[in-house]
């Protein structure tokens, strides 16, 4: 338990220090290609573009079905 502690316990580091970790843990990161990135907004563009579609047509889909009930209770009160 005490080597659980002591590991939480944060060193003092100097804004110079930071820095300087900051840069190394940063060289090591792999960034896209402006290729993978084109690539990959248009499948998110037309992934939102299909969803859309979708749920405006079970939208539609359901409201028919609702205004159909109400239609037919409607017709089964009398009313």
């Amino acid at each position: 338990m005490s080597e659980t502690v002591d590991t939480l316990k944060s060193e003092k580091v100097g804004a110079g220090q930071f820095v300087s970790e900051t840069r190394e843990e940063l060289k090591k990161v792999s960034f896209p290609s402006s290729d993978d990135v084109r690539s990959t907004t248009i499948i998110v563009i037309l992934n939102v573009i299909f969803f859309a579609i979708f749920l405006f047509l079970v939208d539609q889909g359901w409201n028919y079905i609702l205004l159909g009930l109400e239609w037919l209770v409607n017709k089964t009160v009398g009313l």
